[in-house]
């Protein structure tokens, strides 16, 4: 390679690096944090639109933050989404070149009560008779098999309880404990916004 051609090389590089951050500094971006009135803020929907045109979309991750990137300058409105909770809307979200923006306001998106599933549940003796004061659980089952426990409370003074989750396909699992019966649990299957009900027979304790 001859002199002069090396040099005409090292100079296109040099311009090619040069012209990088030049590009960058035209665009700018935005990055927050969501938060949920219940549940996990991961996998929330976020998509910004510039005007009438939908731009960009990115989801959450498991503690509710997300980054847009490669924003042109201009004011944007966010939306944020997820099955069983409200809309969220921010509008007039000033994008500048050069700058990521990072949203101080943290945005909570409150459950839809439309959308939700409710798993209502009444727990009862050996012969019949509805059981106040059960410690009731839920877990979440996961894929590997394993029981998540997300929530747990008592059976009212009618031994019934219920709970209120995401419409999300998943499967749950309720445990019923009391002193002096054996703790029994039941698996529930929920594939979308509906009421389901499940009955827990405790027994005694065999002696």
């Amino acid at each position: 390679m001859s002199f002069q051609k090396s040099i005409f090389i090292s100079l296109f590089i040099i311009l090619c690096a040069a012209a990088g951050p030049a590009q960058d500094r035209t665009t700018g971006g935005l990055k927050g944090k969501v938060k949920v009135a219940s549940g996990s803020p991961n996998g929330i929907s976020v998509v910004a639109r510039l005007g009438e045109r939908e731009v960009v979309s990115v989801t959450t991750d498991s503690k509710g933050s997300f980054a847009l990137s490669g924003l042109a300058p201009g004011l944007y409105t966010l939306r944020f989404n997820k099955a069983g909770f409200s809309t969220g809307t921010l509008s007039n979200i000033e994008v500048k070149a050069g700058k990521v923006r990072e949203l101080s306001d943290k945005l909570v998106l409150t459950v839809d009560e439309g959308t939700l599933a409710f798993l209502r549940g009444s727990v009862f003796d050996p012969i019949g008779r509805s059981v106040p004061g059960a410690k009731i659980e839920l877990a979440r089952i996961e894929a590997d098999g394993t029981a998540k426990k997300l929530d747990g409370r008592l059976t009212n003074e009618t031994g019934q309880f219920v709970f209120r989750l995401t419409p999300e396909a998943a499967k749950y699992r309720v445990t019923a404990k009391i002193e002096g019966a054996e703790t029994v649990s039941k698996d529930v299957e929920i594939d979308g916004p509906a009421v389901y009900r499940i009955a827990l027979s405790l027994k005694p304790v065999p002696k």
